[in-house]
């Protein structure tokens, strides 16, 4: 038998390898939507069935009458929405003040800022909750919105650098020219960073879009619940509605697929251009 030759081969053994790793990473979802078509009584049988012998419908209609998906899904696209634009804004500016310009402190404050990513989410849930509590703003959307939305110590840290990445040189001219710092960001700058705000936007609204435990801490009138929170009734005490629940998985990853399928070649570009410079 004639042999391949060895660069044939090992093309070959990496196709393959990344064809089983593609499909590990495709059957999670596969057998979600699978299974979002199933009837109750053959869900749990054995051995498993990959695709329901007969279509079922009915679990998506049953959801959106069950659990008023509908308004949920407009709870959730609007603190998403709001919590993304403003995470990308002011992460954006935090970012270029951390990288461009000089002032005393400049790397022990930022240092320090990223530092608190060592800190855990749930070491701050009841100090947070107090705070919104003692301003009011319990069961309303600025309690979800707030605590992220001046931006995140990961994405300054992923703004900043980025802004490592570009010539000092650029905002040099520009200030001899008697440009103004902000003029420098807007004019200069932003328009060099739209691989990195796509990335970032992605990243801070899958964050907000799958978020549980703020929001269904934070927001206890039905009218504002999430779409995360409004899954959770599927899971009951004694049982749980799988076909139901992954009816409503689906439609919950429809606008984040959404997202990334319109974004997803600069979120390449912004991931791949970013170093780990300074």
């Amino acid at each position: 038998m004639r042999t391949l030759p060895k660069g044939r081969m090992a093309k070959t053994i990496i196709y393959v390898f990344l064809i089983v790793l593609c499909i590990t990473f495709i059957f999670p979802f596969f057998w979600m939507v699978s299974t979002s078509l199933k009837y109750s009584n053959e869900i749990l049988t054995w051995p498993p069935t990959f695709w329901p012998e007969k279509l079922n419908w009915k679990n998506y209609s049953d959801v959106v009458s069950q659990i008023n998906i509908g308004k949920m899904y407009l709870n959730s696209i609007y603190i998403a929405v709001v919590t993304t634009i403003g995470q990308v804004f002011f992460s954006a500016v935090a970012g270029f003040a951390f990288a461009k310009l000089r002032f005393k402190g400049r790397n022990f404050l930022f240092i320090c800022y990223v530092g608190t990513m060592m800190v855990p989410s749930m070491v701050t849930l009841i100090p947070r909750y107090v705070l919104m509590s003692q301003l009011g703003w319990v069961n309303k959307y600025i309690s979800v919105i707030s605590p992220v939305l001046l931006g995140t110590p990961f994405a300054v840290f992923l703004t900043r650098q980025f802004f490592m990445t570009l010539p000092q040189q650029l905002m040099e001219a520009a200030v001899i020219d008697g440009a103004s710092y902000p003029r420098v960001f807007f004019q200069i700058y932003l328009p060099l960073m739209r691989p990195i705000l796509s990335t970032l936007g992605i990243f801070c609204f899958m964050g907000a879009w799958n978020d549980f435990l703020w929001p269904l801490i934070t927001l206890q009138s039905q009218n504002l619940k999430t779409l995360p929170v409004g899954l959770a009734a599927f899971q009951g005490m004694y049982g749980v509605q799988y076909n139901l629940l992954m009816a409503g998985a689906v439609l919950s990853v429809i606008p984040v697929f959404i997202v990334f399928l319109f974004a997803q070649k600069q979120f390449i570009n912004g991931i791949a251009l970013t170093g780990m410079k300074g």
